[in-house]
């Protein structure tokens, strides 16, 4: 049975880490809020998994929160900021999408490099989904950086958060409180972001940060 747990907590780990390289692959918006759902939903089996292993009942609610939130309410709230807002198109990325699944490789095995070793002495199922969750947080940092839309780049945070998550229920989860706060936190941030892109789209007639910068050094 501890050998089940292991691989099952190791597969919704990985799972996670395999969603996030499919967010990495997505050209068109419509299709990664499409994947960060999956994500979440993802992020929701591991934490109930975690929960049942770990006898910690408060970590469902973790999960209901990550599925109510993440898996349906933002992503249906950000298909109508972009079907409203008129960006339903393809994604630039900065250096292509090869090279950024490449990029993204190169961190996995970072990840696992360092946190491996740094880990040894954990319990074995905090180990190795520590390491994931580092793998699913770099991930996260990296849409964030080679994405020049803001949309996408949005959703390149609540991933990066969405590891974090994984992280602290995996080492044995973290208080109560603080879930409730993080989620919380997540959804007003996502609040005002959705109104910030609005007044963007108001005032520059486009969301891409590339444009954005251009549009400053002409000012300059």
């Amino acid at each position: 049975m501890q050998h089940f747990s292991l691989d099952a907590a190791h597969m919704f780990a990985g799972g996670m880490v395999l969603v996030s390289f499919m967010m990495l692959y997505q050209d068109r918006i419509l299709g990664l809020i499409n994947v960060f759902a999956a994500h979440a939903v993802v992020l929701t089996l591991s934490v109930s998994w975690q929960a049942y292993i770990q006898d910690a009942p408060h970590l469902y609610i973790t999960a209901a929160i990550a599925f109510g939130l993440k898996a349906i309410g933002i992503p249906w709230a950000l298909h109508r900021m972009v079907v409203r807002l008129g960006i339903h198109r393809e994604i630039e990325t900065v250096g292509g999408i090869g090279p950024t699944m490449l990029m993204g490789i190169v961190l996995v095995a970072l990840s696992m490099v360092v946190m491996l070793p740094a880990a040894a002495e954990a319990d074995p199922i905090a180990r190795e989904d520590l390491a994931l969750a580092l793998s699913v947080i770099l991930l996260g940092l990296l849409m964030m950086v080679t994405r020049q839309n803001a949309v996408s780049q949005i959703i390149g945070f609540m991933s990066l958060e969405n590891g974090l998550i994984l992280a602290a229920t995996g080492a044995k989860g973290m208080p109560l409180v603080v879930e409730i706060s993080v989620a919380f936190s997540v959804l007003v941030a996502f609040i005002v972001i959705g109104v910030f892109l609005f007044r963007i789209r108001e005032r520059f007639d486009t969301v891409d940060t590339q444009a954005l910068d251009d549009f400053r050094e002409g000012r300059e």
